[in-house]
């Protein structure tokens, strides 16, 4: 349902279980338009055309697309490549490709699971390569890490949901911008989390 005011109730996160949704926002410049509108929402299609270096014609095609599957909807105004689009979910999550329930719904899986890892991996070395001309405060609040810790299952699903619960701490502004304090920017925690062993030889 499209939100005619600023009033719209607080948007969730969505989880995605039909493979047609999986494969409709398995594509970069989709996947470009929902990370514009994370950072700054209603767009129309011409504003984020210049956000995500894309053409309007093909912003406003995916704009479309996006709604057809229930990721975004107009904001209301406009016409056109005028029209304002908003998300409607904050986030979305979907199921491991191994754990998928059908066929189906597996290779969907697969396949946005592979975007989204490129997508992520492409960032992150660009911005290995830029950093070096970053302005000092940019640097200080730029960050890697790499860490290897001994759990069981259990606590390391755990200290999933604790990282999880201490980044929410934070979701409200997000959604609303007016509880943004003064100076707060967009920050982007990318984070892999994965058994070390994984990485040794196969055993037999």
């Amino acid at each position: 349902m499209s939100s005619e005011t600023g009033d719209a109730a607080p948007r969730g996160h969505r989880k995605l279980t039909d493979a047609k949704a999986m494969r409709a926002v398995a594509h970069p410049t989709r996947l470009a338009l929902l990370e514009a509108l994370g950072r700054r929402e209603p767009l129309t299609a011409t504003e984020a055309a210049h956000m995500v270096g894309e053409s309007p014609t093909n912003c406003a095609f995916h704009l479309r697309t996006l709604a057809k599957y229930g990721f975004v909807e107009e904001a209301g105004g406009g016409t056109g490549r005028s029209r304002p689009w908003r998300r409607v979910h904050v986030g979305f999550s979907f199921e491991d490709p191994d754990s998928a329930g059908d066929p189906e719904t597996t290779i969907a899986a697969a396949a946005l699971s592979t975007v989204l890892w490129d997508s992520w991996l492409e960032r992150i070395r660009k911005i290995a390569m830029m950093r070096s001309a970053f302005p000092d405060h940019w640097n200080k609040i730029t960050s890697t890490a790499e860490s290897v810790f001994y759990l069981t299952p259990e606590e390391a699903d755990s200290f999933r949901g604790e990282l999880t619960a201490l980044l929410l701490r934070y979701r409200e502004r997000l959604e609303n911008p007016s509880l943004r304090p003064e100076g707060a920017i967009p920050m982007e925690l990318i984070q892999f989390t994965f058994p070390a062993e994984a990485l040794g030889p196969l055993e037999d």
